[in-house]
């Protein structure tokens, strides 16, 4: 019921007043039954946005740290998650995508709307990675359509680092339904679901308009933290007094 006072009472009044997003394309998000939404990740005001536009209640995918946080800040992001229902995953260890998978494909089961986000972390830039086969395994398992969807201008509202968002106007853009029965019961085949995932971060990348990059986020993030700290090694700021 949180979940519901949030997205009408408290929250979600105060996103469309600060962000005045506009939705188009929400004809494509199904009425009922289960269906997987798939969208770029470029801010944390993603998590909020998305959910206080659709008519449906959704179910992300959100990394445990979300639910561990210290200090004010911490607490208040995990009793919101908690509050909202979302699932925390753990993204580390070789179990950690099969768990994300499982939890998934619980609300799935239970006609629900699952968000997630295939590039498996923010982008740091504000362009889109390549995804991860999570969302193609329980799209196959599920027999569920996937509706991609971008997030527009939500990167200059609140990029990585700013607590407080920028007020900037958003887009929130849904595609049409991406049917993928046609490879029921091959969800065990590394190119069949690499070739779904390309397929719907293609589609996602329709929507957005965004640069594409062909590396996933994360090795993108670690290759640029390292070069950085291997620059201050080898260039150490000198003071200046």
């Amino acid at each position: 019921m949180f979940y519901y006072v949030l997205k009408y009472v408290l929250l979600g009044p105060l996103l469309r007043l600060v962000f005045r997003p506009r939705i188009e394309g929400l004809e494509h998000v199904p009425q009922s039954g289960p269906a997987i939404v798939a969208g770029n990740h470029l801010s944390f005001s993603d998590h909020f946005l998305m959910p206080a536009v659709l008519k449906r209640r959704i179910t992300f995918l959100a990394k445990k740290e979300y639910f561990t946080g210290g200090g004010l800040k911490g607490r208040l992001t995990a009793a919101f998650f908690r509050s909202a229902g979302q699932i925390p995953v753990d993204r580390t260890g070789k179990e950690a995508g099969r768990a994300a998978i499982r939890e998934g494909l619980g609300v799935l089961r239970k006609n629900e709307l699952l968000g997630i986000y295939p590039e498996g972390t923010r982008s740091h830039d504000g362009r889109l990675y390549k995804g991860k086969v999570g969302v193609a395994v329980m799209a196959l398992k599920a027999q569920v359509p996937v509706i991609p969807c971008a997030m527009i201008g939500t990167f200059e509202a609140q990029p990585p680092g700013k607590v407080i968002p920028n007020i900037h106007p958003v887009v929130i853009r849904f595609g049409k339904p991406l049917d993928f029965s046609r490879y029921a019961g091959m969800e065990n085949e590394k190119a069949i679901l690499r070739a779904v995932t390309d397929e719907i971060m293609y589609a996602i990348l329709s929507l957005s308009e965004q640069e594409y990059v062909d590396q996933y986020a994360a090795v993108a993030k670690a290759e640029e933290a390292a070069a950085r700290a291997d620059k201050e090694r080898r260039f150490p700021r000198i003071p200046l007094s």
